[in-house]
């Protein structure tokens, strides 16, 4: 298993599928058939490479995916941000709403790379940035968005904490959340909700009830 070029291991270890609830997208996935669908954090961590987040579409994001496809003028026209992209799904989904900007952030080399190729198979444009972003200000930013954030505690509340002074700001925040244990349990205005089907390899069940919710500022 090499890692020299993140390209060519996304290409290499995915399959070009259709997320579940996101027909009209095409992304570079894990599946049963890729050698990615059975390798451990051991095997992983052993040929130094981080856990391959990037390689699934994970149901918060396709939740907000979907949700902005469905109500494309939440970010028509406007500058968006998708936080901890992964496969820069939700990005995909503001740049074919008609967002007039979107930039993709992520920390981790590979999703950079899989952002890239996805973007291309969708025959869109993000602007992938590996920078951290938390806590610092979006003055040109009119849109955040992330998808399954709140699942481990330290993230999820240094994460919110950060997102509300952005709402705070002026600027909308939107959340995918299958029922992470680490979501807030206030400051939140539903504003949509799907049943995502899932893997029993990936969650602890076939179907993930899944809300998209805007975070009001603290």
């Amino acid at each position: 298993m090499t890692h020299a070029d993140p390209a060519m291991f996304v290409r290499t270890n995915t399959a070009v599928a259709h997320p579940s609830l996101l027909p009209e997208m095409r992304l570079h996935l894990a599946t049963e058939v890729t050698p990615l669908w059975e390798a451990t954090e051991a095997t992983l961590a052993r040929n130094n490479l981080p856990p391959p987040y990037w390689a699934f579409a994970w149901p918060g994001g396709q939740a907000v995916a979907r949700y902005v496809l469905d109500n494309p003028e939440i970010v028509r026209g406007k500058r968006v941000l998708d936080f901890a992209a992964g496969t820069g799904l939700v990005g995909i989904a503001c740049a074919l709403a008609g967002a007039a900007h979107v930039r993709a952030a992520e920390i981790d080399a590979f999703a950079l790379a899989a952002m890239e190729l996805n973007a291309a198979l969708n025959g869109v444009a993000l602007e992938g940035v590996s920078d951290d972003l938390v806590g610092r200000d979006l003055p040109d930013i009119d849109v955040v968005l992330a998808g399954d954030v709140c699942y481990e505690r330290p993230m999820a509340e240094r994460v919110t904490a950060w997102l509300r002074r952005i709402a705070a700001a002026g600027t909308l925040v939107v959340l995918g959340d299958p029922g992470r244990a680490y979501l807030p349990t206030t400051g939140l205005e539903r504003l949509g909700r799907y049943a995502v089907p899932t893997s029993l390899e990936l969650e602890d069940r076939t179907l993930r009830e899944t809300n998209v919710w805007r975070l009001l500022p603290g």
